[in-house]
């Protein structure tokens, strides 16, 4: 079946190895220099950077509908032969909500809800950014129960760095 595989930048090369994964995408602040493991070819590698806010700040980029539109095109484009890996810099924020906004829109009868409580269930440290989701929201058009499910699991446990994880696309693949 069918995985993304979450993850902090420390844990990319390892969890590469170890999936067989033949795609990335790296939502990371610009200019953070990213190793692509020799198995994923870089016209696998999506490259996004901008910053881990929700509101604009001088001299940071915020999260905008062009980043959600690249991220759920560049998961369109997903064979799902192998894992796809998805990380940020800590596999916290940007990351975790960039993989929930994939399996959304991949498996558009999934339910907003019963996901995100799985994505806190597989990453306890896992707190989606806010403005990520709020774009995939209105680009999906899942009518705020996007942004509602992600308010209701809240902030996740405090982390340096989040666990590694599988978010399955189905909702019945019991793999912890």
């Amino acid at each position: 079946m069918p995985y993304l595989v979450v993850c902090p930048l420390t844990k990319v090369r390892d969890t590469a190895t170890a999936t067989g994964a033949r795609r990335m995408l790296t939502v990371i602040n610009t200019g953070t220099p990213v190793e692509r493991p020799q198995q994923i070819d870089e016209d696998q590698h999506l490259f996004l950077g901008f910053n881990d806010i929700a509101m604009p700040m001088e001299g940071m980029t915020l999260p905008g509908e062009e980043h959600v539109r690249a991220i759920l095109d560049f998961g369109a484009a997903w064979d799902q032969a192998t894992p796809m890996i998805v990380h940020c810099f800590a596999g916290i924020s940007r990351s975790t909500a960039s993989a929930y906004m994939i399996a959304l829109a991949l498996n558009p009868d999934r339910d907003e809800r019963e996901l995100a409580q799985e994505l806190r269930f597989r990453a306890p440290s896992a707190t989606p950014n806010p403005k990520l989701v709020e774009i995939a929201d209105a680009v999906l058009g899942r009518q705020g129960r996007m942004v509602d499910a992600i308010r209701e699991i809240g902030r996740g446990e405090d982390a340096f760095e989040g666990v590694t994880f599988k978010l399955p696309l189905a909702a019945d693949d019991t793999d912890y």
